[in-house]
């Protein structure tokens, strides 16, 4: 004889729609602490009940489950401890944190994650856009300055800052319509004002080579020398290099975390993590270097610190992504050229390269690039001399000219 299996007392319910998909609710410990019904949905019964099986589970063990009914700061705080902390890189962890901690929570704080609508989202966007920040975040009372003297400072956030609270929003909202809490995510039907990224002057070929001339007596001169020449490098270990074949691998990059100072860290995609060819000149340098190195070991004695990067400070210590290179500054100074930082060494290899007709699809994989877009939208700005003569050729090709016209047409040259 068939028995009907007896639903415990908190199991929760599964039942099939109208529309015929299958839903199922329970109660669960909410961000806010407080118990409350959740309603999940699958293509069959079977989908729906393990849907609700798992939050119910994940609630006894005292995990807490965000709901739709919850507030965007209950939400928010729920997310970056539960969720965004599993999926993002420390670093970036910490940004998402900041502005939601600055912008969001102050913003939206106690709205309902569930009735949040697209007017919603831009008179929030709009408000960040037009405030002052130094009000907004109290400085002007503890600085006794601004607002709070009546001379407001008209502090308010660049274009790129709105853009990315943004998209931290729609990253968040994302997990709720994975977990089926939400139909759509809002905040993708808002568009934000395009910014526009930060002018740059790359290095021409002339000032490169005036460069690397200035920087030749530097200790840091390999690693100048192969920025302009390929991109990452204060990741690389002295393992990483096999001057015998003339490559090296880009396995990981050095950042400045929170909980652990400078780290190691994995690569940001699968595009980052490549083996890329080395120029001679760089094979060159890098032996001079590893040369150099050693002999500042035996000088340091019981100072130097035994690190693993290729390049570090005098005494073996990593060099720090997030500072200036004073050298840089001095090498760019000699050579009687315009301050530039680091990063945009990397820049002007992409720029050098293009203009020697490289294609997109080779710049990318030598600098690691995620996407070929990424490679044409940053550097679109820096080939108006391409396109020119792009123009001038096509000029040449359809201007007048002395050939017979009973002669054969030329074949056209495809590149």
């Amino acid at each position: 004889m068939w028995h009907r299996r007896v639903r415990a007392n908190g199991d929760g319910t599964v039942y099939q729609r109208k529309d015929g998909r299958w839903e199922a609710a329970g109660y669960v410990l909410a961000a806010d602490g407080t118990r409350k019904r959740v309603r999940v949905y699958g293509s069959t019964r079977r989908e729906a009940a393990d849907k609700i099986a798992e939050k119910i589970a994940d609630s006894k063990r005292g995990l807490l489950v965000a709901t739709a009914d919850s507030t965007v700061s209950d939400y928010l705080t729920y997310w970056l401890g539960s969720v965004a902390v599993h999926r993002l890189r420390e670093n970036t962890h910490t940004r998402y944190a900041a502005c939601v901690r600055l912008h969001l929570i102050p913003g939206l704080s106690t709205k309902k994650v569930a009735r949040l609508t697209a007017k919603d989202m831009r008179t929030f966007l709009d408000r960040l856009r037009t405030t002052c920040q130094c009000c907004a975040q109290g400085l002007d009372t503890e600085w006794k300055r601004c607002c709070a003297i009546g001379e407001c400072c008209q502090k308010r956030l660049s274009a790129s800052t709105v853009t990315y609270v943004h998209s931290v929003l729609k990253s968040a909202l994302e997990h709720t319509v994975r977990e089926d809490e939400l139909p759509r995510n809002v905040a993708r039907n808002v568009k934000t004002t395009t910014h526009q990224p930060r002018r740059f002057r790359p290095l021409t070929a002339a000032e490169a080579r005036q460069f690397l001339d200035a920087a030749h007596t530097d200790r840091l001169h390999a690693l100048y020398e192969l920025a302009l020449r390929k991109g990452e490098l204060l990741g690389l270990h002295r393992e990483d290099l096999d001057l015998s074949t003339g490559t090296a691998s880009i396995r990981r990059s050095l950042q400045r975390t929170r909980t652990g100072g400078l780290t190691d860290l994995p690569t940001k995609t699968r595009a980052s993590e490549r083996r890329i060819a080395l120029p001679t000149e760089c094979l060159h340098s890098l032996k001079e270097h590893k040369e150099r190195q050693d002999r500042e070991r035996e000088t340091a004695g019981s100072t130097w610190q035994d690190s693993v990067p290729l390049f570090t400070t005098p005494t073996g210590g990593p060099l720090d992504p997030g500072q200036p290179h004073p050298p840089l500054r001095s090498s760019l100074n000699r050579a009687g050229l315009r301050r530039i930082r680091f990063h945009d060494l990397r820049h002007s290899t992409a720029t050098l390269l293009l203009e020697q007709g490289v294609e997109l699809v080779v710049i990318k994989e030598l600098l690691g690039y995620a996407h070929i877009g990424v490679t044409a939208s940053v550097y679109a700005h820096v080939r108006l001399r391409l396109q020119r003569q792009a123009i001038d050729a096509l000029g040449h090709a359809l201007g007048p000219t002395d050939d017979d016209p009973n002669d054969p047409p030329a074949a056209a040259v495809v590149r």
